[in-house]
């Protein structure tokens, strides 16, 4: 038995949920201060947060300070495993690329599907090739490779950043084989399938507009004026591809099958299609033209070869079921002086003090083999050009784990800080706060998806924490369950533009640490913005305005 128990209360500052939500929300407001005001480092904005979080989590919401201080390490803990373990990979994939001098065939290949155009490209990666990574993976790999593969195309590090957080947003929902969606489902006492079928439905409405959105911030209205027939095909295929594979196939996939299709139908569009490309968006390449086939499969390995061993990780059932047989591998620790001491509104110890490693089932895991396999072979392939050896490949992972420091520090100060306020009832009580509004709750319902996943970088972690609360809303307002935890899916999607974690993953890749807070600046009004959007087709699809197909 522990001798302190402890009992999130919504209501812990004077009895009042409201008070205590104003008062709940003052670290995640202080970070974006700090940021964006007053330009301080991430990490140091992390700290103060994290600090602010404690003493409100102790002194206002009457958690034990060894709990309060427990939480904080219990989030560290998270943030290294998974999240730094698959930024590590990620980078270190991508910095082999780079090092091996393989980049510039990259380029060339890309400009050569793009028509050399590097805006296409980047709607090919930035949108499609992003959210078929963030399909089979999520968890923060898709921004962290797909963001340097553009820098690697010659585009502006601050806009590619821009371009892969806002392109990805969309997908989070389904990440992951739709992890989000089915622990919606499962939390919020509804067929995950049901939910899918549900944002499947409102998705669409977003997903035509993302290229567009994506043409403005790399080119602004010129951007949109010369390719808005290539944004347009996309958006309606990939639209298209949500609501067929959610419906159809299978919602798992939904942002695989949809991801493929986009970039297929583009790719194959462009054979005939010759858009107007100004000198400034003109790809830099080689003047030998195209490399050979060789040169090209070797190039573009670590991403073609990160896909299929993805793929095999995550469907592969012939024979052997190897998701099956990797999820056993995944251990399960309950953590001490929390698992059974913090206890849920039922009196029972909170599942979510539960820390599950990953160890085969890991995207991490699988970038690394991803790496290990390219170190391999660049090193058995190794030319007078592009001079490479398996030793060497490790000394880059080295290289870019001492690279990362600041990175690494900042997204664990940040990890420890989600799980101080969601331990503690700070973010409950935020988003009872928001639910007590009865029917207005419809249009409300998307903020706390996105407040969620902005606290704690995770679209999953959103619903986890939220579904329950949104299926008791919609029950005492009488609404479909379905659309709010939708809402909430599709919400935490967008509200991971703007979280820290996503902002120093983002700033790591491009290789600007410290340009979080322009990336904040220039990535919120496109957050805010598609927020609202989501809240009027919540509010309609509640309303029975905007159909639903189940």
């Amino acid at each position: 038995m522990h001798a302190v128990i402890f009992v999130p209360s919504t209501e812990s500052i004077g009895g009042s949920t409201v008070l205590s939500a104003l008062v709940g929300i003052l670290p995640l407001i202080a970070f974006f201060i700090m940021l964006g005001v007053f330009k301080m480092k991430t990490h140091w904005c992390a700290l103060g947060s994290l600090v602010i979080a404690l003493i409100i989590a102790i002194l206002g919401f009457q958690m034990p300070a060894t709990m309060a201080l427990n939480s904080a390490l219990f989030g560290t803990a998270f943030g290294i495993m998974p999240i730094l373990y698959i930024v590590i990979a990620a980078v270190w994939l991508y910095n082999l690329t780079v090092d091996s001098g393989r980049d510039s065939d990259v380029r060339a290949v890309f400009s050569a599907v793009g028509k050399g155009d590097m805006r296409i490209q980047a709607l090919l990666l930035g949108f499609s090739f992003c959210g078929l990574l963030e399909g089979l993976a999520g968890f923060g790999a898709p921004v962290a490779i797909v963001a340097a593969m553009l820098v690697s195309l010659g585009i502006n590090p601050i806009k590619a950043a821009l371009v892969t957080m806002v392109g990805n947003a969309i997908n989070v929902g389904f990440g992951a084989m739709a992890i989000p969606i089915t622990t919606a489902g499962k939390i919020g006492g509804v067929a995950g399938a049901d939910v899918a079928n549900t944002a499947s439905s409102m998705t669409p409405w977003i997903i035509i507009l993302i290229p567009f959105l994506l043409l403005f911030i790399l080119d602004g209205a010129r951007g949109v004026r010369q390719l808005w027939h290539v944004g347009l095909l996309q958006g309606i295929i990939t639209a298209f591809g949500h609501f067929v594979a959610a419906h159809y196939v299978s919602y798992e996939l939904t942002a695989v099958f949809a991801s493929l299709l986009g970039f297929a139908v583009v790719a194959g569009a462009l054979v005939v299609l010759n858009p107007t490309t100004p000198e400034d968006w003109r790809s830099e390449v080689s003047s030998e033209g195209t490399p050979s086939a060789g040169r090209i499969t070797l190039a573009l390995m670590p991403y073609w070869l990160v896909v299929v061993i993805f793929s095999i990780a995550k469907l592969w059932t012939l024979g052997i079921d190897i998701p099956q047989a990797f999820a056993k591998t995944t251990i399960k620790l309950q953590w001490p002086g929390l698992y059974g001491a913090l206890l849920d509104h039922n009196g029972e110890p909170s599942s979510g003090a539960i820390l599950s490693i990953q160890t085969l089932a890991n995207p991490g895991t699988m970038i690394v083999i991803t790496a290990l396999i390219v170190s391999l072979v660049y090193g058995i392939y190794s030319t007078s050009r592009f001079t490479f050896s398996f030793a060497r490949g490790i000394s880059v992972l080295g290289n870019t784990i001492h690279a990362l420091r600041w990175s690494l520090l900042t997204i664990a100060l940040v990890m420890a800080l989600a799980y101080v306020m969601n331990f503690s009832g700070q973010t409950a009580a935020i988003g009872a706060a928001l639910a007590a509004t009865g029917v207005a709750f419809a249009f409300l319902s998307p903020i706390l998806g996105w407040i969620g996943t902005a606290v704690t970088g995770s679209a999953t972690s959103a619903n986890a924490l939220f579904a329950s609360l949104q299926s008791t809303a919609a029950a005492g307002a009488n609404l479909d369950p379905n659309v709010l935890l939708s809402a909430n899916s599709i919400g935490g999607g967008i509200g991971k533009i703007v979280s820290p974690q996503n902002l120093a993953i983002a700033a790591t890749a491009i290789n600007k640490p410290g340009s979080e807070a322009e990336i904040l600046r220039k990535a919120a009004p496109f957050s805010v913005g598609l927020l609202l959007l989501l809240c009027v087709l919540t509010f309609l699809a509640s309303q029975g305005i905007l159909p639903i197909v189940q």
